[in-house]
């Protein structure tokens, strides 16, 4: 059988349920891919169901991590890995057969990629996520002959990465923790060289679990929140003022965007000590995905 070149990494917190459903299904890849699973310190049965998985897989890493690092746990994962290549699921994703091997064939043939986001097909139904189109409607320069669609964007949990790509581009920030940290990553890789292509024939499906009407709220303060220090961190100084005051008005009248704020304010010191502008043929780019 073909030894498999691709890590899977999972974070996940107090997921158990839908959890041992993803790992199932990643277990029955052929190759099987080596999976390594961090622990958000959940605080339900996950980590006992990790313990039991690991003893009866040969491949299967798992750990506890101390506190709930967010995104920035896949970093973690991506250290641990073995493999040139890292492909990412969430508790509630999957990579489907064959699409692992996919991937590693454009890796090998295009050294210059640095991340592949795939197609994501979000479940029971079976319809392509509307960001999935979005990315295959890029309107970046594409005649360079690569495969898939040069895009400046990805989702985490149906991305897959070149390791070498991924440690050089700082990996996930700890800043963010969660929300939008794939815009930051996306644009690091960017300005450091890496070209990133949506490539639809690497599939993943995706079944999100219901969320309630707080649990909306508070993720869409952390994209607030995010979208803004992203700003700060590496856009040109009228671009964050702007995101900034208008974070700020919205503040007023919206208690999501006045937690963004607050939690704005609260990392915009250690935001300004890193931040670095992009690259002009980035930052254009940025621009025109913008408009």
């Amino acid at each position: 059988m073909t030894e498999a070149r691709t890590t899977v990494v999972i974070a996940t917190r107090n997921r158990a349920g839908t959890l041992a459903t993803t790992l199932r299904r990643l277990l029955a890849l052929r190759p099987r891919p080596p999976i390594i699973v961090l622990d958000n310190d959940s605080t339900d049965a996950t980590w006992d169901m990790l313990g039991v998985l690991a003893r009866r897989h040969d491949g299967v890493s798992v750990f506890r991590l101390g506190r709930n690092l967010g995104a920035a746990a896949r970093n973690l994962g991506v250290l641990a890995a073995q493999t040139p290549y890292v492909a990412f699921s969430d508790d509630d994703s999957w990579w489907a057969p064959g699409a692992l091997t996919e991937a590693e064939a454009v890796f090998d043939k295009c050294p210059a990629v640095g991340l592949i986001a795939g197609q994501t097909v979000v479940e029971p139904l079976g319809a392509v996520d509307p960001t999935s189109q979005a990315m295959a409607d890029s309107p970046l320069s594409d005649g360079d002959g690569l495969p898939g669609r040069e895009v400046l964007g990805f989702l985490a949990y149906t991305a897959i990465v070149r390791r070498s790509a991924f440690l050089d581009a700082g990996g996930f920030s700890r800043m963010l923790h969660l929300g939008a940290e794939e815009k930051l990553l996306a644009v690091d890789l960017a300005a450091r060289g890496w070209r990133l292509r949506y490539v639809p024939e690497v599939r993943a499906h995706h079944e999100p679990a219901e969320r309630d009407d707080a649990d909306h709220a508070h993720r869409r303060a952390l994209v607030l929140r995010n979208d803004t220090l992203i700003c700060v961190l590496r856009r040109p100084t009228g671009t964050a003022w702007r995101s900034g005051l208008s974070l700020a008005g919205s503040a007023t009248r919206d208690p999501r965007a006045a937690r963004a704020f607050a939690g704005l304010v609260r990392r915009l010191p250690a935001a300004l000590r890193h931040r670095s502008r992009l690259p002009t043929e980035v930052e254009h780019n940025v621009r025109l995905l913008e408009r």
